[in-house]
């Protein structure tokens, strides 16, 4: 079969397009690989447009397990997008959107959909033709929206997947087309395998000679390894992969995914990327960044740290314990530790494991506790215990979306004396359902509208005046002492706190501390007499970036450490 093949509109911006893929294994490096390079080329004056393009057929991340695909992250327009996305905003300190994440459901639905439309006038739509130009009109998108000197597009999975080929082939046709305007850079492990004890090279060539054989040639091999990689195993694989030993870089690695971009900056990555497109190399402004690295250093080398107990119900994957299904969480929880000059240790502890041993045998000795966000019934009971003891013992609490939820219900029965009282979500026959689900979403509910029909994205929230969370709002500048105290923040539910018992609750001591604009939404929830005991309906998680802290962890930490201290 022959393809007819339209010339394609000439590009209306100068932008350049790096492609990341990866080898060997998953999760690998090439989010913080990208992210670090996108942070590095903005640092030299250039605007950056990241794009994720995942395989799956899913059209977008919210409807996968989080035990599956790790953290679900939402932008500011409302996208479920997969986790690198969320690395990519805290590296670059900078919003996304939707024209940030790519994967091969929204492809092949717009495909369908223009077809349907008789958009291809007559023509045959073919997988091996039109997948790939639709990758590559959605890359010129993202440049057009961010206005970008740059595009990287990072591939999920590894090379030799059959179901990324044509994010493969998008680059291929792009560099056939585009030629200088176009380079690839690989990211591969080379292990060290403990029964050996020498760095083997072996993985990275395979991978390579692969990619070759997916009509792509690296320009740069970013060495993934337990160690720097030496000059000798640089020699191998620039001779075996047609790479310049120069163009290999080293990625070992380090005490905080944050030491990566001063890392490749020591290596001269940028600088070699702009020379390879035939740009001049530029100085980075990255003041901040070392200050921020000194910092770390200085607060890892000394004793002052604390405990922090993150009680969630997604850690499980058969035999393993997964931190990545709240990574933002975790990197929320860091940038907070590190406002205040402490070391954050963090402990997984499942939900289900406090409903089985009981919360003063699990979480006794935790400086702090954090419920982080999820969905269904499953290690609820054991959240609720988890926030009794937090709420009863005095120690500082932090609850997110469902946090914030279990919290509700905690108060609810053992504070306001609502018996049974629970979420419609794990029980729609409670007698108290302090939390239940809003009409319209009851509604898509009923329908199977599951995907991309939450209460999604940035909501504007005022916050109550003289609470705990004023005052973190207040320190952080986020808002001013005059006027209304407007915050932005991210959501993701289907439930929502129920009006009917709010004049209950409040008169039971429960503090309404920010509502929609219209006060009709209870967005956060405190406590008084307590050293810090806030909940959030919003996943305020998603906008903590390690250069600005999130106020409400930096609030948190700043509690955790003044009790310790006493």
């Amino acid at each position: 079969m022959s393809y007819h093949i339209k010339p394609r509109k000439a590009k209306k911006l100068d932008t350049k397009f790096i492609f990341v893929s990866g080898g060997v294994i998953s999760s690998v490096g090439k989010g913080i690989t990208t992210a670090s390079i996108a942070a590095l080329l903005e640092a030299r004056g250039f605007s950056v447009a990241p794009v994720k393009m995942d395989a799956y057929l899913n059209v977008d991340a919210g409807t996968i397990r989080p035990q599956e695909h790790g953290e679900v992250f939402v932008t500011k327009d409302g996208v479920e997008t997969d986790q690198d996305v969320g690395n990519y905003e805290r590296f670059m300190n900078a919003d996304l959107s939707s024209s940030n994440y790519v994967t091969n459901g929204q492809i092949y639905q717009n495909i369908i959909k223009k077809e349907r439309n008789f958009e291809y006038d007559g023509e045959d739509v073919e997988v091996a033709l039109h997948v790939p130009e639709e990758i590559i009109s959605r890359l010129e998108k993202a440049a057009r929206e961010r206005k970008a000197d740059f595009v990287i597009a990072e591939i999920g999975g590894t090379v030799g997947e059959y179901q990324n080929i044509l994010f493969m082939e998008a680059n291929r046709i792009m560099k056939y087309r585009d030629g200088r305007d176009v380079l690839h850079v690989h990211v591969a492990y080379l292990p060290t395998p403990p029964s050996i004890g020498e760095m083997k090279s072996k993985p990275a060539q395979t991978s390579v000679r692969l990619l070759i054989g997916s009509g792509i040639q690296p320009d740069f091999l970013i060495a993934r390894a337990e160690k720097p990689v030496d000059d000798r195993r640089k020699e191998t694989l620039a001779w075996t992969c047609n790479i310049p030993a120069s163009n290999i870089i080293a990625a070992p690695n380090v005490d905080t995914i944050y030491r990566v971009p001063l890392n490749f900056d020591q290596q001269k990555l940028a600088d070699k990327i702009l020379e390879k497109f035939g740009m001049r190399p530029k100085a980075g402004k990255l003041n901040e960044w070392r200050k921020l690295i000194g910092k770390i250093g200085k607060i890892s080398s000394s004793k002052k740290e604390v405990d922090i107990a993150v009680v969630g119900k997604y850690y499980e994957t058969g035999a393993y314990k997964l931190a990545d299904v709240y990574i933002s969480v975790v990197e929320a929880i860091k940038h907070g530790s590190w406002a205040n000059n402490v070391k954050a240790n963090l402990h997984w502890i499942s939900s289900l494991e406090v409903e089985k041993h009981g919360a003063k045998k699990v979480l006794s000795g935790y400086d702090g506790i954090v419920v982080p966000g999820g969905f269904g019934s499953r290690g609820t009971e054991g959240m609720i215990q988890t926030i009794t003891y937090a709420r009863e013992n005095k120690i500082p609490y932090l609850g997110l979306c469902y946090g914030m939820q279990m919290a509700t219900i905690e108060f609810a029965r053992n504070v306001a004396g609502l018996k049974g009282a629970n979420t419609t979500e794990v029980d729609d026959d409670n007698p108290h359902p302090v939390i239940h689900i809003m009409p319209d979403q009851e509604k898509k509910m009923l329908n199977r509208e599951y995907g991309a029909t939450m209460r999604l994205g940035g909501w504007d929230c005022v916050i109550t005046r003289g609470t705990v969370t004023e005052k973190a709002y207040l320190e952080a500048k986020i808002i001013s002492r005059n006027g209304k105290a407007k915050i932005n923040e991210r959501h993701r539910h289907r439930f929502e706190f129920n009006n009917a018992y709010l004049d209950k609750l409040v008169k039971a001591g429960l503090v309404v501390s920010g509502t929609t604009p219209d006060g009709k939404l209870v967005e956060i929830i405190e406590l008084k007499n307590h050293p810090f005991f806030v909940g959030t309906q919003f996943h305020p998680e998603f906008q903590s970036r390690p250069l600005s802290p999130h106020p409400l962890f930096a609030g948190f930490m700043k509690a955790v450490v003044k009790l310790k201290s006493r």
